[in-house]
């Protein structure tokens, strides 16, 4: 979401090229020059073309898909809209042009070739009678081509030589740059889509979302819609290539009479066997789709909870979980690879049956064959073979397929949307600006002015007081129930009654899962209301829950969109508690951050995302829980100085578990399981002694003259005027400073060629060397078949040619031989038996071969991807690492073996054709050297270009999946903000950076092809005209070098390109390996001899020795030599501000980074036993409680090692087995656990911890985002069921760990104090001390009072055991 300003990019010279520069493609040499001289990079990409751009092609799309919807809404519910109409119509006049273009070229010229070629030959006939001098003319005789009397003069032979020349050459000129058309229209449709797909998942509704995983989008747009990009290029041979056949039938039936007719019904027979084979490929491409949008789900769950699973020593399970999803997807994917084999396979044969069948009828019903005969037969059927045999399954393959993607889409853009009521921005009642009129409404509570101004009168200007408009109701539900899933069948919040005055500060509390977060999203719209109404007034701005940051600066964070205003971004920063964050910023706001905020703490996330809420100006704010993540302090100040004065004139709606807040607010709301049990002033609330308030009681007894009496403690937090002013100033340098716009770290380019290390690597991946050697064999031995049959009939013909019609002499003939008519007929049958059973077998042992390493490379990947330390993956967002596992993994599996049979089968098809023309005449050995030289010339340029461009086209893509995933997760945000348009924006210039890259890789890889047909092209006409200055040649040996050579034109490129494509694939194959060498942890279990003893550890003692801590092997050292000891049994309370290195305390206890100086657990150093050694028996609660799809029963025990009713239990200690609910253990979890309350999420692993019984448990923030009913849950569960357990808690709140036996407090990764609370608490200047009396003085009171009390009863047990011992 950079809305910095835009590198300008160079006009495409396409843009700018004239017609003949278009039609020869010489505007690319440039590109060419560039690629050749150097590897291309992103700046050397030009700007995309006015035609493609996305943002037109969305908007003629959009268009054109909503006329559509409308058009099904009026003709009744039958018909469902349909895609397939409206790429029609956006696209499908300039695809009936190309049609037509290529049809002409087809039908008019092509077919035109094998009568000039019949009368060249005519000139070597031995039969020729020179007495009969034709008089008509050359054109004449063309059409009277089937008179078999006249000879041919050498005048006319040479006519007829231009003749196939020109059919060639014409062939070449239309044949590219129709392709390129095509190759851009199919790209035009895939940007249109994509950009609609995109602008649907912006409008999705949340519930639709959550049923269909957001993982379907990141596929349709990774692997459906590159369906586009081939299908369209093939569509015409749909019906070009039975017509033609049609017109081939009648030529060749004038020629050679019904022999010809069963020829033709050879292929005609092979037409429906195609169509199925195309069909099926359809049916198992669904499949796999089907299997690879799971797998790449759960890739995604993986990689984003892999820090959870490290802990958990998870690696395991989830490895099974991945293999079985890969092993289905493989049966898929083999299927299609084999029907792929069988019609790769027609090639070889097809034609050369249907030769073998004509030819076969002819000789015996007919009785002579000519050579002029044979070779016109051979030229149609090598027409026939491009066009019936490669093409028209292709097309069939592809438009089934683009069928199936089609479907896919259109399901998707049907689903249904978010109705976001159109947003009024003018308030009726309230024109006047608001009135500073001071009315106090509660008398018995003063407005508290805890937080004295730089002067302190009573009665100062700049004091606002709260207005509260009762007149004018800001949100009024009435009756209203809502729902996250629509597939469930109760209701999140049940018949709500509520209203919300506008300018109140109304806060929601309750227990975890009671409806709170919903409340909000109904009023955001994102839920819809099932029953009942609710009406909103004015304009929202929202916090979420989950803090969500995209990948930018600070600045663009906080702004989303909003123009810059430097005051209020100040004050914004100054209320939100960012000052000093940002100030430690090495880049101050400008710094990047990471995908989802990984940069930076838990603490820092949620403030900015609390900062950009409250930045944008709005009537209405809903803030859901913004102050779990952040220390008691620190959410003091929120609270104060945010809230409760910046948002003063606002209407603030607080979802909050900071009970100590809600005596200061106007209403407070009370939820429990979706039903509202209370609502009104706080003091009103009392008498009802409701449970929740009765627990905040008894935590805090805040005395009231607070709000009497400004605290004298809290103006450590205020400085004094003057230096409040330096700091002002400061802070506004920080602003200005125009510090350095950090960078994001950029994907990693591999550049030059791929080695042939990769090749080696891939083919040995799978398979022993042996069946390597299998598979290269039956290829060369499948070519030698095909060129043995080519060559075989021009030998027969030859002989039949001599034939004259007198008995004697053809006896004569045949003797001469050495062969009968029988032999003939016999050898060529066995050969064409042969070349068929040959290129089948072939095809499937390819095939399996590259299955095998296909699954073995996706294996060793995800193995190396689990083991790789934490550093990998704060370095790689989460879109670069799936980007391997979808697009990269996709190119392996399907279409780098589709490439490779290509182009080694075209490859011995030249050196079949070469051998086979030397054969014939031995000087064309030059020509074909000469070209031989300058196609590798070609070559080398071609693939030092389109590599580059290659790699660059890949990652110009994971800029767009990333935005694609990072809009899923902020969907409510983003549309509080109305940031749609500016997302959408977006997304299209990161569209049109990749169509760049594309558009740049398909004229290259066009040009390249077009140039090398020239050459063939003037191979052919060598070949041509050296035939004719000898008349001594056999015309079967003229026939034979004539049709091979233009058996070459079209093949040719095609296998070169192949190869070429075939390398670029390779670069995927290189990017996955380069995954499977990353840098990996130590090992996972240590040596027997080294093994800890099974029912280590015992006690539970720990001792930290020296430590620090980095989070990169050349980072900064994030803890700095920290030296304490843990008793057994002990429990301990982590404080420290936010950012001060408490969560690093357990990255260093869990080895999930780099150490230096030793932690031992009971005697045992942690880095001299394996890794799943030490993990498995520490038990965790995270920060962020991960929960990952599947049953709860699996997210508690993956490896089944518990019975059932062990599990039950633990869930029901933490009360999250619901009565009348037999089976809580089978519930579905969602995609990430977002069907759980993030309060729920963190029972769920207290339960896993319950579960697993560690001597030590890690607590980080458990109690965070939970309200106080469960906090208190958990700590009662914690004291029950972890009494004999060395618990360690970093807390932010202190009234949770001030019962604890010591405290450690840290500052900036150095151990500041550690003992029992009570005894820090007796150091005046202390920093356990100063923290304390931040929190305001009554609570302050209370907390020196229960350490007071903690530490009497410690000194009391320790006295007891004492006389106990005695």
């Amino acid at each position: 979401m950079d809305t910095g300003p835009k590198q300008r990019r160079e006009i495409n010279p396409r843009y700018s090229a004239n017609l003949f520069s278009i039609l020869t493609f010489g505007w690319t040499l440039e590109t060419f020059k560039l690629g050749y001289s150097r590897d291309i990079k992103d700046s050397d990409l030009y700007a995309p073309l006015p035609e493609h751009r996305s943002n037109v092609l969305g908007d003629a799309v959009q268009k054109a898909w909503d006329r559509e919807v409308q058009n099904c809404r009026r003709r009744g519910d039958r018909h469902k809209p349909s895609l397939w109409r409206v790429l029609i119509k956006v696209f499908g006049v300039e695809l009936m042009l190309y049609g037509l273009i290529l049809a002409a070229m087809e039908f008019i010229v092509r077919l035109q070739q094998p009568l000039f070629l019949g009368l060249l030959l005519r000139y070597y006939s031995p039969v020729q009678d020179d007495s009969v001098v034709s008089n008509s003319t050359y054109l004449g005789r063309l059409f009277s081509y089937y008179d078999m009397e006249g000879s041919v003069s050498w005048g006319e032979a040479v006519f007829f030589a231009f003749g196939i020349i020109f059919c060639s050459a014409f062939n070449i000129m239309v044949q590219h740059p129709f392709m390129m058309g095509v190759m851009h229209m199919g790209m035009k449709m895939r940007v249109g889509v994509c950009s609609l797909i995109y602008r649907k998942a912006l409008k999705i509704n949340i519930q639709a979302m959550t049923e269909n995983s957001g993982g379907l989008v990141l596929n349709l747009m990774a692997n459906d819609v590159n369906r586009f990009d081939t299908g369209p290029i093939f569509a015409h041979y749909l019906w070009i290539g039975p017509t033609e056949t049609l017109l081939m039938t009648v030529y060749l039936y004038r020629e050679i009479g019904m022999a010809a007719v069963y020829g033709s019904l050879i292929i005609i027979a092979v037409i429906p066997f195609q169509i199925f084979l195309g069909i099926n490929t359809a049916y198992y491409r669904r499949g796999t789709a089907i299997k690879s949008d799971e797998r790449v789900r759960l890739m995604k769950e993986i990689i984003m909870g892999i820090e959870v699973i490290k802990m958990y020593t998870w690696e395991k399970p989830f490895r099974k979980i991945i293999d079985v999803v890969r092993r289905h997807e493989i049966f898929y994917i083999k299927m299609t690879s084999y029907i792929r084999g069988v019609i790769m396979s027609f090639i070889m044969f097809t034609s050369r049956f249907g030769i073998f069948i004509t030819v076969l009828l002819y000789v015996t019903y007919v009785n002579r064959i000519t050579v002029e005969n044979v070779f016109f037969l051979t030229c149609y059927y090598n027409i026939t073979k491009q066009t019936m045999t490669l093409y028209f399954p292709q097309a069939v393959g592809q438009i089934a397929e683009m069928n199936v993607a089609i479907q896919r889409i259109r399901d998707y853009l049907l689903s249904e949307e978010c109705s976001l009521p159109p947003r009024s921005h003018n308030m009726p009642q309230d024109v006047s600006p608001p009135k500073k009129r001071v009315t106090i409404i509660e008398p018995q509570q003063a407005v508290p002015s805890t937080i004295p101004e730089p002067s302190t009168s009573k009665d100062n200007p700049k004091e606002k007081v709260k207005e509260i408009r009762k007149d004018e109701i800001a949100i009024h539900f009435e009756n209203a129930s809502s729902r996250w899933l629509k597939s469930s069948d109760k209701d999140d919040v049940i018949e709500l009654e509520l209203s919300i005055f506008a300018g109140s500060l109304t806060t929601i509390i309750g227990a975890v899962g009671s409806g709170k977060s919903t409340i909000l999203h109904m009023v955001l719209s994102e839920l819809p209301c099932t029953s009942g109404t609710l009406n909103t007034l004015g304009s929202v701005s929202y916090a979420s829950q989950d803090p969500w940051l995209f990948v930018g600066s600070v600045r663009q964070n906080i702004l989303f969109g909003q123009p810059f205003q430097k005051s209020r971004y100040m004050e914004v920063c100054r209320v939100c508690a960012l000052e000093r964050d940002i100030s430690l910023f090495p880049h101050g706001d400008k710094t990047v951050v990471g995908e989802r905020g990984v940069s930076l703490s838990g603490g820092q996330r949620a403030r900015i995302n609390l900062a950009r809420a409250v930045y944008k100006e709005a009537d209405i704010y809903l803030l859901d829980d913004p102050l779990s993540a952040v220390d008691t302090q620190v959410a003091k100040h929120i609270f104060e100085r945010c809230i409760k004065r910046f948002l003063v004139s606002k209407t603030v709606v607080l979802v909050t578990h900071q009970l100590q807040f809600i005596k200061s607010v106007d209403q407070v709301v009370i939820m429990d399981k979706g039903k509202k049990i209370a609502d009104g002033a706080f003091d009103d609330l009392d008498e009802s002694e409701l449970k929740i308030i009765q627990l905040m009681n008894e935590n805090t007894r805040e005395v009231h003259e607070e709000e009497i009496t400004p605290s004298v403690q809290s103006t450590s937090v205020l400085m004094q005027p003057s230096t409040l002013s330096l700091h002002r100033r400061h802070w506004s340098m920080i602003l200005d400073t125009s510090v350095a716009d950090q960078k994001p770290e950029a994907e990693i380019q591999a550049s030059g060629r791929v080695h042939g290390s990769v090749y080696r690597e891939y083919f040995m991946a799978g398979a022993p060397c042996f069946y390597v050697a299998i598979v290269v064999l039956m290829f060369f031995l499948a070519q030698f078949c095909a060129s043995a049959c080519d060559y075989w009939i021009s030998r027969w013909s030859n002989a039949e040619d001599r034939l004259s019609g007198d008995e004697t002499i053809d006896v004569l003939v045949w003797a001469e031989q050495g062969l009968g008519r029988k032999d003939f007929v016999l050898i060529f049958g066995v050969i064409t038996l042969a070349t068929i059973i040959v290129a089948l077998i072939r095809a499937f042992l390819f095939f399996s071969l590259c299955m095998k390493s296909s699954i073995k490379l996706h294996d060793r990947m995800f193995e190396s991807i689990s083991r790789s330390p934490m550093s990998f993956f704060h370095s790689n967002p989460s879109g670069r690492i799936l980007n391997r596992f979808s697009k990269d993994m996709g190119a392996v599996d399907e279409l780098l073996p589709q490439a490779m049979i290509d182009c080694f089968q075209i490859i011995l098809n030249l050196l079949g054709v070469v051998l086979v023309i030397l054969m014939t005449d031995i000087t064309l050995m030059i020509p074909i050297a000469a070209a031989m030289v300058i196609f590798y010339i070609f070559r080398v340029i071609y693939i030092r270009t389109t590599g580059a461009v290659k790699r660059l086209e890949g990652i110009t893509r994971s800029p767009v999946f990333g935005h694609v995933n990072a809009t899923i997760l902020g969907l409510a945000t983003i549309r509080s903000f109305g940031a749609e348009f500016l997302l959408a924006e977006e997304f299209d210039r990161h569209q049109d950076l990749h169509s760049a890259a594309w558009y740049l890789f398909i004229t290259c890889s066009r040009a390249f092809g077009y140039f090398l047909d020239l050459i063939c092209l003037l191979f052919i006409i060598c070949v041509t005209f050296s035939c004719l200055m000898k008349t001594d040649m056999d015309g079967s040996y003229v026939g034979l070098a004539i049709t091979q050579s233009i058996s070459l034109t079209g093949i040719f490129q095609w296998g070169m390109r192949q190869s070429a494509e075939m390398e670029n694939q390779m670069t995927s194959v290189e990017r996955v390996l380069e995954y499977t060498k990353l840098p990996q942890e130590s090992a996972l279990r240590a040596p027997h001899e080294k093994r800890p003893p099974p029912d280590w550890p015992a006690e539970g003692t720990i001792h930290f020795d020296n430590l620090s801590l980095r989070y990169s092997p050349e980072g900064n050292f994030v803890l700095n030599r920290l030296n304490f000891h843990i008793q057994p049994q002990e429990k301990i309370g982590i404080v420290g501000r936010t950012g001060a290195g408490k969560s690093s305390i357990i990255q260093a206890l869990f080895r999930l980074a780099y150490l230096d100086g030793t932690i031992s657990i009971d005697g045992i150093d942690i880095m001299s036993i394996g890794l799943h050694d030490l993990r498995e028996k520490l038990s965790i609660i995270p920060q962020e409680p991960v929960l990952f799809s599947g049953t709860m029963r699996k997210n508690l025990d993956p490896f089944d090692q518990y019975p059932d009713d062990l599990l039950i239990k633990a869930l029901e200690n933490v009360e999250l087995q619901v009565e009348g609910d037999e089976s809580p253990l089978y519930n579905q979890v969602a995609e990430g656990g977002s069907n759980f309350s993030v309060g729920e999420r963190q029972l769920v692993c207290l339960a896993r911890a319950i579960v697993h019984n560690d001597k030590v448990l890690v607590l980080d923030e458990a109690t965070a985002n939970v309200d106080a009913q469960t906090d208190q849950l958990i700590q009662t569960a914690i004291r029950l069921h972890f009494n004999t357990c060395t618990v360690l808690t970093i807390a932010h709140r202190l009234n949770t760990i001030i019962d604890s036996d010591k405290i450690l407090v840290l500052d900036a990764g150095r151990l500041m104090e550690f003992d029992h609370p009570h005894i820090l608490l007796q150091n005046k200047k202390g920093y356990f001390r100063k923290m304390v009396a931040e929190t305001g003085s009554s609570m302050a009171a209370m907390l020196h009072k229960v350490a007071a009390q903690s530490y009497k009863n410690k000194q009391a047990g320790i006295a007891n055991n004492e006389a106990q011992v005695v």
